[in-house]
């Protein structure tokens, strides 16, 4: 993989789309409509693009920007609330950190328990 991000999910204000990388379809539908509603109301409120993906490791990280001449979207508001939402889904992004390992990385879970 060459330490790139695999994208989850993601919307984006500027097209009014919504993106589900179909490679994690065997989520269960509840958290695959919990993410979109995340991601559509991230750039509702905030604007821009926002993208929640794996690292190589598993980690889940949530990324927002915008385009260079968008005088509406608002750098802090973004950073605020991706750490709203970092702290409100905590356990929803752990949850997805185990699947990635265990599904996509194929590392053994009761291994993956003992480290917790």
């Amino acid at each position: 993989m060459g330490g790139e991000k695999v994208v989850l999910c993601g919307a984006n204000a500027y097209e009014k789309k919504y993106y589900f990388n179909q490679d994690f379809r065997a989520i269960p539908e509840s958290i695959q409509r919990e993410l979109h509603i995340i991601c559509v109301l991230f750039t509702e409120e905030v604007g821009g693009i926002f993208t929640i993906a794996f690292e190589e490791d598993g980690t889940v990280v949530m990324e927002t920007n915008a385009e260079e001449d968008d005088i509406y979207y608002d750098e802090v508001s973004s950073g605020l609330l991706v750490a709203e939402i970092r702290r409100q889904r905590q356990e929803l992004f752990e949850s997805l950190r185990l699947y990635y390992r265990v599904v996509i990385l194929h590392e053994d879970m009761a291994e993956l328990l003992e480290e917790e």
